[in-house]
């Protein structure tokens, strides 16, 4: 049984975000095909729900590092500590 590939990373886990993309884009390309059986039409929302979720925490770890990145009066970029603000405390 090999059902508890939803939250787990697997060996087929893409490495990049620019792979998991694609990934997610033929899985959604598979599923508007209508040519699916419903068993494997749930197989791929999960795995697509994965994919996405996977997309969006690096996105959200890319703008983060973006946002510390700040270029100081020399023309040097310095990486500035995170402050609680951007953590979302409030």
């Amino acid at each position: 049984m090999s059902t508890a590939a939803t939250s787990a990373p697997t060996a087929e886990t893409p490495a990049s975000f620019e792979e998991a993309l694609k990934k997610l884009e033929s899985i959604v390309e598979a599923m508007e095909s209508d040519d699916l059986p419903l068993d494997q039409l749930i197989q791929r929302f999960e795995e697509g729900a994965a994919l996405a979720k996977l997309c969006q925490d690096r996105l959200s770890e890319a703008e983060v590092k973006v946002r510390r990145l700040e270029e100081s009066l020399d023309g040097v970029l310095v990486a500035q500590p995170q402050s609680e603000d951007s953590l979302g405390a409030a």
